[in-house]
């Protein structure tokens, strides 16, 4: 069964760092180019990053740019999100997703139409 779980959020003061996880289990993530998704109250869901599926290259939104960064570990079959300088704008629930699979490489977008599994989000609080 292809799955994403993800974990790691929490309530954290402002400034503060977190690293979410997420999880695959069914299929190999590294095959994947994989996008992190955030979605804040009464607001549309957003593109925060995502990660190449063959050179790990990887694009931000800019209002995470220099503060958010994506990484994997494929002995885990798992990407991560690490957040620092984190503020009251960046809460909300947050979601990973797998690009559309390719045999061919990846340059990830921020689209969720190019987006076709989702794990069930973790939530992310910032406040004093």
């Amino acid at each position: 069964q292809v799955q994403l779980v993800e974990s790691g959020g929490g309530l954290v003061q402002p400034g503060g760092s977190l690293r979410l996880s997420c999880a695959a289990s069914g299929f190999t993530l590294d095959n994947y180019a994989v996008g992190w998704f955030r979605q804040a109250p009464g607001k549309e869901r957003e593109g925060v990053l995502c990660i190449n599926n063959k050179d790990d290259n990887t694009r931000s939104s800019d209002s995470v740019k220099g503060r958010f960064t994506i990484s994997r570990d494929n002995a885990k079959n798992t990407v991560y999100l690490q957040m620092n300088s984190l503020s009251p704008e960046d809460t909300a629930v947050y979601y990973c997703a797998t690009h559309k699979f390719s045999l061919f490489p990846i340059t990830c977008d921020m689209r969720e139409s190019s987006y076709d599994y989702w794990g069930q989000g973790t939530q992310v609080t910032v406040s004093p």
